[in-house]
Parts: C-alpha cells; sequence; structure tokens
C-alpha cells in the first residue's frame, strides 16, 4: 500500500483498512457487539425476542451465528427468541432488519424488542481486489418508541440474477468477482430502485394533497452500501444523473447548468460513460458533502464491512450530527448485496432532540467514534500479508489454537481460544473495565436486578395495535474492528 498511496487513498477513496487475525471470526465479532451493546445500555438478555444476524462470512453451511449468539443469553434463562441468519452478499443485514421490523409490526410480536446484527469479515486474495476488505460488526435494537422511524410503504427494491460477486469455493475464503459487472449491476440497481422509491412516495404525497417530484434535495441525507469510498460519491452523482432526466423542465432550472448536453442520454448506456460521470460528480459535488461525504467516516477508515458496511455509514451520521441538526430529517439508505439484491428506504428522525431523550442518547452512545478508530493498532502491509497467509492456511483446520495475540484486542473483545477435532469453538473474552464493574455489583445486568437505561417493552410498554404500529429501529451500539 505504501507504493500505492494515490491509487487507494484517492483512487478509492481509502485512508485505511481494518482486518482481523486469526483470534477473531464471525461468531466472535457478533458476540462482542452483542454484548457490548447489551451492557452499555444496561439491558437484560430477557428482553430481547427476535434476534437475527446478517452476515456472508459462512464458517459452517448448517449451524448459524445466531445460535451461537445464544450462548450470551444462557444466565438469563431466555431461549424464546425467533430468528436466524439470512445470507446473500452484502444485503443480509437489510433483510434482516426487515424482518425485525415485520416482526415487530405483526401479530406474532409479543412486546420485546428485536436485536440485529449484521457483520462480515472481507477478505480478497492477493492481487487488486485487496484493499477493498475490511471488517466489522454493528448490533442495531428494533423496537417503539426509537430515535430512527422506518418510513412506511417507502421500500424501492430491485431484485435480479447476476454473477457479479459469489463464492462457489466451500474451502475458499475469497470471492470470484466480476469488477465491471460489479458496478454496472450497483449502479443499474440504484437506478431502479431510486426509481421504485420515487414513484412510491409521489403516490404518498399525492394522497396528501401534494403534487410534487421527489428529489435529492427531500434526502437530509443519503448513505449507501460501501465497497469503497469513491464509488458512493459516484452513485449520488448517480442520483442526481436520473433527478435530472425526469425533470420536465430541466433547462429552467440552474441546479442543471452546464448539464444541457445530456438531456437525451439513456441511464444503460452511461455506466461507464466517463463524461456523464465526470459532469454529474462536479455538479452533485455540493450535495456529496451536505448530505454523503459524513457518512463516509467508518468505510474510509475501516474499508467494506459487507452486510454491516451500510450501517457503519448510519452510525457514522448520527457520530457527527448534534441531536438538533438531525431531529426531523430524512435518510435515505441504499443497501446492495450482489447476485444481486438491492433496497432503497428511508428513515425519519424524531423531532424530539431534548436532554435525555431517545436521540439524545443514541448520538451520545457514537460520540467515542472516531477515537475508537483512531485507537487502533497501526500494522505494516507486509503484516497484513502475513496475517492473510495464516488465514489462508489455517482458517479450515481441526484442532487448531489461533496462533495470534490477545493483547492486541480491545477490552471487552470475544476472541478463539481453539478449534476441537470435531470443528467445535470455544470463545472467550479479554477482561474489560465494565466486565470489572460488574464483578464488584456495580450496574450488574441480571433479568431481576437490572436497573433498565431501556425499559422492556414487554414490561412497561404497552401492546402496539397491528394496525396501528409504527415501527422504530435504534442503533443502540456498535462495533467496527
Amino acid at each position: 500500500m505504501q507504493k500505492h498511496a494515490g491509487k487507494y487513498t484517492i483512487g478509492l477513496g481509502q485512508a485505511r483498512m481494518g482486518f482481523c487475525t486469526d483470534r477473531e471470526d464471525i461468531n466472535s465479532l457478533c458476540m462482542t457487539v452483542v454484548q457490548n451493546l447489551m451492557e452499555r445500555n444496561n439491558l437484560s438478555y430477557d428482553c430481547i425476542g427476535r434476534l437475527e444476524v446478517g452476515t456472508e462470512t459462512i464458517i459452517d453451511k448448517s449451524k448459524s451465528v445466531k445460535t451461537n449468539l445464544m450462548q450470551l443469553f444462557e444466565e438469563s434463562g431466555n431461549t424464546d427468541v425467533e430468528g436466524i441468519d439470512t445470507t446473500n452478499a452484502c444485503y443480509g443485514g437489510t433483510a434482516a432488519v426487515f424482518n425485525a421490523v415485520n416482526w415487530v409490526e405483526s401479530s406474532s410480536w409479543d412486546g420485546r424488542y428485536a436485536l440485529v446484527v449484521a457483520g462480515d469479515i472481507a477478505v480478497y486474495a492477493t492481487g487488486t481486489a485487496r484493499p477493498t476488505g475490511g471488517v466489522g460488526a454493528v448490533a442495531m435494537l428494533i423496537g417503539p418508541n426509537a430515535p430512527l422511524i422506518f418510513e412506511r410503504g417507502l421500500r424501492g427494491t430491485h431484485m435480479q440474477h447476476a454473477y457479479d460477486f459469489y463464492k462457489p469455493d466451500m474451502l475458499s475464503e475469497y470471492p470470484v468477482v466480476d469488477g465491471k459487472l460489479s458496478i454496472q449491476c450497483y449502479l443499474s440497481a440504484l437506478d431502479r430502485c431510486y426509481s421504485v422509491y420515487r414513484k412510491k412516495i409521489h403516490a404518498q404525497w399525492q394522497k396528501e394533497g401534494h403534487d410534487k417530484d421527489f428529489t435529492l434535495n427531500d434526502f437530509s441525507f443519503v448513505i449507501f452500501h460501501t465497497p469503497y469510498c469513491k464509488l458512493v460519491q459516484k452513485s449520488l452523482a448517480r442520483m442526481m444523473l436520473n433527478d435530472f432526466l425526469n425533470d420536465q423542465n430541466r433547462d429552467k432550472n440552474s441546479v442543471y447548468s452546464g448539464l444541457e448536453a445530456f438531456g437525451d442520454v439513456k441511464l444503460e448506456d452511461t455506466y461507464f460513460d466517463r463524461d456523464v460521470e465526470k459532469a454529474f460528480m462536479k455538479a452533485s459535488s455540493e450535495l456529496f458533502n451536505q448530505k454523503t461525504k459524513a457518512s463516509l467516516l467508518v468505510s474510509n477508515q475501516n474499508g467494506n464491512m459487507y452486510t454491516s458496511s451500510v450501517y457503519g455509514s448510519l452510525a457514522s451520521v448520527l457520530a457527527q450530527y448534534t441531536p438538533q441538526q438531525l431531529a426531523g430529517t430524512r435518510i435515505g439508505v441504499f443497501s446492495y448485496g450482489s447476485g444481486l439484491a438491492a433496497t432503497l428506504y428511508s428513515l425519519k428522525v424524531t423531532q424530539d432532540a431534548t436532554p435525555g431523550s431517545a436521540l439524545d442518547k443514541i448520538t451520545a452512545s457514537l460520540c467515542d467514534l472516531k477515537s475508537r478508530l483512531d485507537s487502533r493498532t497501526c500494522m505494516t502491509p507486509a503484516a497484513f500479508a502475513e496475517s492473510m497467509k495464516l488465514r489462508e492456511d489455517t482458517h479450515h483446520l481441526v484442532n487448531y489454537i489461533p496462533q495470534a495475540s490477545t493483547d492486541s484486542l480491545f477490552e471487552g473483545t470475544w476472541y478463539l481460544v481453539r478449534v476441537d477435532e470435531k470443528h467445535r469453538r470455544t470463545y472467550a473474552r479479554r477482561p474489560s473495565l465494565k466486565a470489572s464493574a460488574l464483578d464488584e455489583g456495580v450496574g450488574l445486568v441480571h433479568p431481576s436486578t437490572a436497573a433498565e437505561h431501556i425499559p422492556s417493552p414487554a414490561k412497561k410498554m404497552p401492546r402496539l395495535p397491528g394496525t396501528a404500529a409504527e415501527p422504530e429501529a435504534a442503533v443502540i451500539s456498535n462495533g467496527e474492528h
């Protein structure tokens, strides 16, 4: 990476890339963020009624990551927890979120929270794709009275068969990637999803007596699944191109000044048109700075986290704006997974930004996001390559004890202790200051004694009517590695 700094920092828009040693796997990553979420918010495990995991990092073709996470529930005695893993490339986290929202809306909901975990380890073979890797996990609570509200009926989805990125070799963690096709699939899915979303919100507005077209200006923020940061900037420009072609009065709109020559282009002919790309990236540069740039904090510093990428983008926005700046805003969310599956949906931020409000708490919980990213250990490219080689050689072994030290792990991190002769994995947790406090009886979380920072909906919140419930999502805690 030192030899090609401009290629990666400018060409891809990446400053740093996270990776993990053989001491961490997808199970341990997800265990870490779940326990962090529960401890930070003094939540008891018996207030969780559904647990969904979105991941494409498969270490067992039968046993789910979710069942591994149930180890964390054992002390509470809560085994009545619905949900399972969802897999389709980088889209699995969003599918898990939708499953959780649908559960809260349904007659099956029992008043408890849904917990969604999205996590992945993105690794590539030696070559040009390797710098687009990364690793991370995000844990989210779904339930009532949260600061981020799903806008009903406003999902634009596109599903299609494509071999743009896939993992057919069961013995390898590395994908088969058609780079050019992957970019085309991503951008064409964005076109389709944005078109469907615009039609749906336009129809809603017409019913409310507002006959106007939806444009980028109606989003306060737009966040994207981020394979690499430069693609996100191109994607926002792509949405502006859609607005431009959809505007019947574009010749009179000063926003599009200088773009008149592109009035007759067809979307399907522009995926690799450098003139179109350059013109609309320039025209949308201010919109990018206002609506999207802040969302790239985690991606720029950590790389691609696959299923958790877009939710790292959401955390990045929440971490860098005050509750007052966020209150009442609309956040557009574009989620994409190769193969392919994609959805554009939107969240409305609650209007309540008062001290102690849910919005105040969620922004406060993320205020240390940048410092956590900055506190990681800087490794040389040679050390990274060595770690990847070790991963290649050992990820499938039995009777294996990981070689990496646990000293570099953050306090409170779960890690792999060993893999036995039957491929069974054992984990331990690096002690944390929080854990030490718990051992002393300070803030101890037990079903019978927890002083709930967030009340269990099963105990303290009314059952929401199935016809009127407004599902809401709270990103309470996250963990990027």
